[in-house]
């Protein structure tokens, strides 16, 4: 297999090799991992996040198939459960994956002004930039289904049936990534053509944070249904059609035969949707390498801003305002950094919404509940990290001369200024939005002592994530090789899930007791307090910095304790 791939591979011209190993380098910012810069490193531990979650939920469906009290309908009903559940985790990866590498695809400007002048084709390097991102969809759908896509056939062809079930899972798996992919596509082309550079680059931040939200809410919102009389039901109303997942599944019904439902209608829908995204993807590529291209070498990443009077909102000091407003236009302004704290306040969103459902399901207030104080705690979390994550990133190295240049106050004074910022834009939209959501729990009591929880908590992560910080935000030079995304990934969900629900169930048992609660606060507020303080001290005798460099490590070879042997 390796050897016909590798001169499948040697066959191709070496331009596209060349082009397509470099663009699928590139498919993630390089600046944006904190693993050496090793792209093949992060592939391999995104795949392998991806395939023991496939593995895990696999094995599940193996061990619960095997009851010997489960029924013919009942292993019916499980099936259906789990290839709905699988269209709607591959859809939503292929989601992520489009929104993660927004505008990857198409030339950017280092594209133009490098390759520009090079005898190298158009189509050569539109071929390369879609093969690259295609890696990476690729990788990402194997690795989801990897395990269900073998499990799922056995279960519910037998071996009789086994090659005919496997091909309907694989191609609708691959017919539902690219439905998603293609559809990004499509929009984002459009766009790039009808808008000018400016706008496009501007609306682009917003595009991406709605991106991230919408699919994480399909994702969570969207509904299963595990029998035949569910699905007729839910088809008979119209509820199916709305939802482009239930399409694809009426392309496995269609393909494989397992399952007695009539989805003709929904197969002919997921069809005509594969070929409408095909044709809307393939003209706005054309319509970009052919109009686009140079606009691309006339306009920066960074969007300048309007100019003309602005009213500044005072957010501290002189100081403290500059250093927040210049934080806040660098995460509007650059692609980089938005990419990834969108992705962080889309998961916060997709919790917020989820929250709200309840409610709206419900049609009257909620009592506060263990998933609602979980549920608040978590995107606090996720605000905080994903802010800090990107801390370390630079705008554009420019910032480090004039930031440096200027620095006339004592550095405890911009480290403060750090962390108000921190504060302002991730701490309080994120507390004012559970605010707004608590509106609809009662009792207002335990609300209000819920949210002064949080505010401290919100006080200690602030604090916890600047400890040993002295450069200012998007200013100082990056050295990546600081984390592993595969282990931070499994310690949020073994260590961080459990604790906050733990926590949770302890803050409910204590809103109605003053004792309790009040323990509760010192409990808090002791840590908040101390963290503060050695965070400011520390800042008194601190020094800013703008490089990142690797410490210097001497190695010896142990010559000064070498003694002549005795002859």
């Amino acid at each position: 297999m390796h050897s016909v791939l590798h001169s499948f591979l040697c066959r191709l011209p070496i331009q596209f090799r060349v082009l397509w190993r470099q663009f699928l380098l590139r498919v993630v910012d390089v600046e944006a991992l904190s693993i050496e810069a090793d792209i093949p490193r992060f592939l391999g531990q995104f795949a392998g996040v991806l395939i023991l979650i496939s593995v895990f939920r696999s094995l599940g469906s193996l061990i619960a198939s095997g009851n010997p009290d489960l029924t013919r309908e009942g292993l019916l009903s499980m099936e259906m459960h789990a290839v709905q559940s699988f269209l709607a985790g591959t859809m939503l990866i292929a989601g992520l994956i489009a929104i993660a590498t927004w505008d990857n695809i198409f030339p950017d400007r280092r594209d133009s002004m490098v390759l520009g002048p090079l005898p190298v084709r158009s189509r050569t390097i539109l071929a390369a930039k879609v093969a690259a991102s295609g890696s990476l969809l690729l990788i990402g759908v194997i690795a989801i289904n990897c395990g269900m896509g073998i499990v799922l056939p056995l279960l519910g062809g037998g071996l009789l049936h086994f090659p005919r079930v496997f091909v309907a899972y694989w191609v609708t798996a691959a017919g539902a990534s690219f439905f998603v992919c293609g559809a990004v596509l499509t929009l984002q082309g459009l766009l790039a053509s009808i808008l000018p550079q400016k706008w496009f680059l501007r609306i682009s931040a917003i595009l991406q944070l709605c991106g991230f939200a919408l699919f994480l809410s399909a994702w969570l919102f969207q509904p299963t249904f595990g029998t035949v009389v569910e699905f007729a039901a839910a088809h008979q109303h119209g509820v199916l059609m709305r939802w482009p997942m239930f399409w694809f599944f009426g392309i496995f019904c269609q393909i494989s035969g397992i399952f007695p439902i009539a989805a003709q209608a929904l197969a002919f829908r997921g069809w005509l949707s594969l070929g409408g995204v095909a044709m809307g993807a393939a003209a706005s590529l054309m319509l970009c390498y052919m109009r686009t291209m140079k606009k691309t070498v006339e306009e920066p990443d960074l969007v300048p801003g309007h100019r003309g009077s602005q009213l500044a909102l005072p957010l501290g000091n002189a100081l403290q305002t500059a250093v927040v407003r210049f934080s806040l236009r660098s995460l509007a302004r650059s692609r980089q950094h938005r990419v990834v704290y969108a992705f962080f306040l889309a998961i916060a969103f997709a919790v917020a919404i989820s929250t709200l459902a309840k409610v709206v399901n419900d049609r009257h207030a909620q009592v506060i509940a263990p998933d609602f104080l979980m549920s608040t705690m978590m995107m606090l979390c996720l605000a905080v990290a994903g802010l800090r994550s990107i801390f370390s990133l630079p705008v554009s190295l420019k910032a480090n001369w004039v930031l440096q240049m200027t620095q006339l106050s004592a550095p405890e004074h911009y480290i403060a200024a750090t962390r108000r910022a921190m504060l302002v834009l991730s701490v309080i939209p994120v507390w004012l939005t559970v605010a707004a959501l608590s509106l609809c729990y009662r009792p207002w009591h335990q609300v209000a002592e819920h949210l002064l929880i949080l505010a401290i908590v919100g006080s200690i992560m602030t604090d916890a994530a600047l400890i040993n910080v002295s450069k200012i935000p998007f200013a100082c030079s990056y050295l990546p090789g600081k984390s592993n995304v595969q282990y931070v990934f499994w310690a949020f969900i073994i260590v961080f899930v459990p604790l906050a629900t733990m926590f949770s169930r302890y803050e409910l048992n204590v809103l109605d007791h003053p004792q309790g609660y009040a323990l509760l606060l010192t409990g808090l507020f002791v840590p908040a307090l101390l963290l503060w303080f050695i965070n400011r001290h520390r800042a008194r005798f601190a020094v800013l910095y703008y490089e990142e460099s690797e410490p210097e490590v001497i190695t010896t070879i142990g010559i000064g304790s070498w003694k002549p042997m005795d002859e």
